[in-house]
């Protein structure tokens, strides 16, 4: 089985225990799955890469990848002082469906390969510095580097067919002016998020940004050019920027300014990130800029103090502790729950404290929440199967089990399709909601302080 968004909504999601699967076709049945034709063999000559060795001057780089292997983060390195403008690689699971051509390219292990070193040694990630090489060598890089410069924010790098001829590649560039449509502008975003004016940091233009790394599909590590020059250009910064639901992105910088300051909390963004958008006029807010935490998170810090022995009680005390502290705070004076603890979203200061970070609010994965939000969430999938698969197909569940289970997520929080329809920030969330979690919207108070302590107690248990 192909790992793709199929398979998860054929076996991994509640959709699979109502998935109308059709048989197998005759001929599916009579051929065994371990027979493979000579036109699909690698035997056959026209079944064969050319080469996935690196370039011996690559000019590009895979920093990771999400989407379920369909979007990568690719970094221009023939671009000096490069703005984190997130032009990424997008493959389209059409674009893959030849079976020999998804094995050499390791396309089944990108789908659960996320850190760049791992990531960097596959097929897939070869296959398209060497395919992105050979689409700059005929185009040119200063053409590119003045396309860079009328394309709007996050712009879409599209692979429309992966070939075994990797120069045969159809690469086209795809524009999302509508990212820049659903971003706020700077000149009434205090009105907008419903702020103090003295509370907004200082714009600085993503011009004066060169990147450093894509760590996530919303985390860059940038460098902040100043106009006089200095030492202040030698440091790290975090940028985070979304260039899809940009709504998650203003209810995070809403949360962040309006949350007063706790040590174990990412501090208030210093500077917001503004660029120019080229229909229309504004000056849009793209991102924010927050501080570095070199240690990383506890995701990684754990399996490392645990496999040398130095993760003792009184770490483990200390940092429970803080956690405590944090989410209290959280909730008592930041008047807000937080959906989203996970060891990623734990980081590590300087002198190994814990800070926590994500307010987008927006929860995790079915697959990583506890039961309790599932509970919710899953009716929630079940509810919007034709709306989230754009359309129904051959494997989506009965418009009657769609139905059944709609009405009982209306009686949970009403308006719930309302809400999640909601593209961007600016647009009326009903019944006032404050965020767009509707598995946490549905939930009485007393339900979500049952929350808090089932999430200490997970922490304390992966700790």
């Amino acid at each position: 089985m192909d790992l793709n968004s199929v398979s998860i909504h054929d076996v991994i999601h509640p959709t699979a225990a109502f998935s109308q699967n059709p048989p197998p076709s005759e001929q599916q049945a009579a051929v065994p799955s371990s027979s493979v034709s000579w036109g699909e063999s690698q035997l056959n000559p026209k079944n064969r890469i050319d080469s996935l060795d690196p370039p011996v001057s690559p000019l590009w780089r895979i920093d990771g990848c999400t989407g379920l292997a369909t979007q990568f983060y690719v970094v221009p390195l023939f671009v000096p002082d490069m703005p984190p403008m997130r032009f990424d690689v997008f493959i389209p699971e059409e674009a893959a469906t030849c079976p020999v051509l998804r094995q050499l390219l390791d396309l089944n292990v990108a789908f659960h390969t996320k850190d760049a070193p791992r990531l960097r040694r596959l097929g897939i990630s070869q296959y398209i510095v060497r395919a992105l090489q050979a689409w700059i060598a005929e185009s040119g890089a200063d053409e590119y580097a003045t396309l860079c410069e009328a394309l709007p924010f996050g712009s879409r790098i599209i692979f429309e067919t992966l070939r075994f001829d990797v120069r045969k590649t159809k690469i086209s560039i795809v524009p999302t002016y509508y990212v820049e449509r659903q971003l706020l502008g700077l000149a009434k975003l205090d009105e907008s998020l419903g702020i103090a004016p003295e509370l907004l940091p200082e714009a600085v233009d993503i011009s004066r940004l060169s990147i450093v790394q894509e760590l996530h599909d919303s985390v860059c590590l940038v460098r902040i050019r100043e106009d006089r020059g200095g030492d202040q250009d030698d440091k790290l910064w975090i940028l985070k920027a979304l260039t899809s639901s940009t709504k998650y992105l203003f209810l995070e910088l809403r949360n962040l300014l309006q949350m007063e300051p706790h040590p174990n909390v990412i501090s208030r963004p210093p500077y917001i990130v503004t660029k120019r958008c080229l229909f229309g006029g504004k000056t849009a807010v793209v991102g924010f800029i927050l501080h570095y935490h070199e240690p990383g998170s506890l995701r990684d810090k754990l399996p490392l103090l645990r496999s040398h022995s130095r993760l003792d009680l009184g770490q483990q005390l200390k940092w429970a502790a803080q956690l405590t502290s944090a989410i209290s705070h959280i909730r008592e004076r930041g008047r807000m729950f937080y959906p989203d603890l996970r060891l990623d979203n734990i980081l590590l200061s300087a002198s190994q404290d814990i800070v926590m970070v994500d307010f987008e609010q927006r929860g995790v994965w079915c697959e990583f929440a506890a039961p309790e939000v599932n509970a919710v969430e899953y009716v929630r999938l079940l509810a919007s199967d034709e709306l989230e698969d754009g359309g129904p197909t051959p494997n989506s569940i009965s418009g009657e089990t769609r139905a059944h289970f709609a009405a009982i997520l209306n009686r949970l929080l009403p308006d719930w399709d309302a809400l999640q329809s909601c593209e961007d920030y600016i647009s009326r969330r009903p019944h006032g909601y404050a965020n767009y979690n509707i598995p946490w919207l549905a939930w009485t108070r007393r339900s979500k302080r049952l929350r808090w302590c089932i999430c200490l107690v997970e922490f304390c248990g992966a700790s």
